[in-house]
C-alpha cells in the first residue's frame, strides 16, 4: 500500500472500502462489479476534516481523487495573497486528473470545505483504467472540455466585464446550478461574500456593496440562511446585455 500523501491528509488504510462507495462516483457509472472491486482495492481511502489541504499547486504528485462525501474547493493564491477560486466540487465528482494525464505539477490547490471522505488512485492505475475502459476515458475528455469552456468564459468575463457585471454573472451561474423554478432560485447556504470575491477576483467590500444594490432593486432577497434570487430573468437580461448576447 502506498504511503500517505504529504499534504496533511488522514488516510484510513486499515481495510479497503467496499466498491459500493465508488458507485457514488459519476466517472465510474456503469462499470462492472469486478472492475469496481478492483478499483476499491487499488485506492487509498482518506477521511479529512474541513479546512484541510488536499493538493498543493506546483506539487509533483499525480493521484486522482474521487470525492465520496463532503465538498472541496479548487483554488489558488496570487502573489499578493488574494485567493482566486476556480470551482467547488461536490460528492460524486473527481479531480486531479490533469496532473495524472500529462505528468506535470498540480495546477491549483484543493482544500476541504466540509468533512470529506475520498478515494485516491495513483497515476499508473488511472492511466491503465483509461486505456481499458473507453467509457471512462470519454467521460474524462468531456469533463476536461467542459472545464476549458468554463475557463474560457471566465477569462473573457475577467477581461471585459467590471466587478458589478462579474458578480451578476457569478450569481446567475449559482442560480442555474441550484435550479430555477418560477423565475426564482434558492442558494443555500447563502454564498459568503469573501467566497464570491475570490470567484470574481475582487474584494469582499465591493461584493457587499453590489449585493446590497441587488437587494434594494428586488433581484435578491434574504431567506433565513439562504439567499434567494427573486428575479432570475432580470439577472439573465443584465448579464446578456453586457456580454453582447441580447438581440
Amino acid at each position: 500500500m502506498r504511503a500517505p500523501l504529504s499534504t496533511g491528509m488522514a488516510p484510513t488504510p486499515i481495510t479497503p472500502r467496499s466498491s459500493l462507495a465508488l458507485r457514488r462516483i459519476a466517472l465510474f457509472e456503469g462499470l462492472s462489479d469486478e472492475r469496481l472491486d478492483l478499483l476499491a482495492q487499488q485506492c487509498l481511502w482518506h477521511s479529512v476534516e474541513a479546512g484541510k489541504p488536499l493538493l498543493l499547486r506546483a506539487e509533483q504528485q499525480g493521484d486522482v481523487f474521487m470525492l465520496v462525501s463532503g465538498r472541496v474547493r479548487v483554488t489558488t493564491y496570487a502573489a499578493n495573497g488574494r485567493q482566486v477560486t476556480f470551482r467547488d466540487s461536490e460528492a460524486g465528482e473527481h479531480f486531479g486528473d490533469i496532473a495524472a494525464i500529462d505528468g506535470g505539477p498540480r495546477s491549483a490547490d484543493v482544500v476541504t470545505l466540509l468533512p470529506s471522505v475520498l478515494a485516491s488512485l495513483d497515476r499508473a492505475a488511472f492511466l491503465s483504467l483509461l486505456r481499458e475502459e473507453p467509457l471512462v476515458a470519454e467521460r474524462v475528455m468531456q469533463r476536461l472540455a467542459s472545464l476549458v469552456r468554463q475557463l474560457s468564459e471566465r477569462v473573457i468575463d475577467l477581461s471585459t466585464l467590471g466587478v458589478q457585471n462579474r458578480l451578476h454573472a457569478e450569481l446567475l451561474r449559482l442560480a442555474r446550478a441550484a435550479g430555477v423554478a418560477h423565475n426564482q432560485a434558492r442558494l443555500e447556504p447563502a454564498p459568503r461574500h469573501a467566497a464570491l470575491a475570490s470567484q470574481i477576483s475582487t474584494n469582499r467590500e465591493q461584493v457587499t456593496r453590489e449585493l446590497n444594490v441587488l437587494a434594494r432593486s428586488g433581484v435578491l432577497q434574504k431567506d433565513g440562511k439562504a439567499l434567494r434570487v427573486a428575479d432570475v430573468a432580470r439577472l439573465e437580461a443584465m448579464v446578456s446585455q453586457v456580454r453582447g448576447d441580447a438581440g
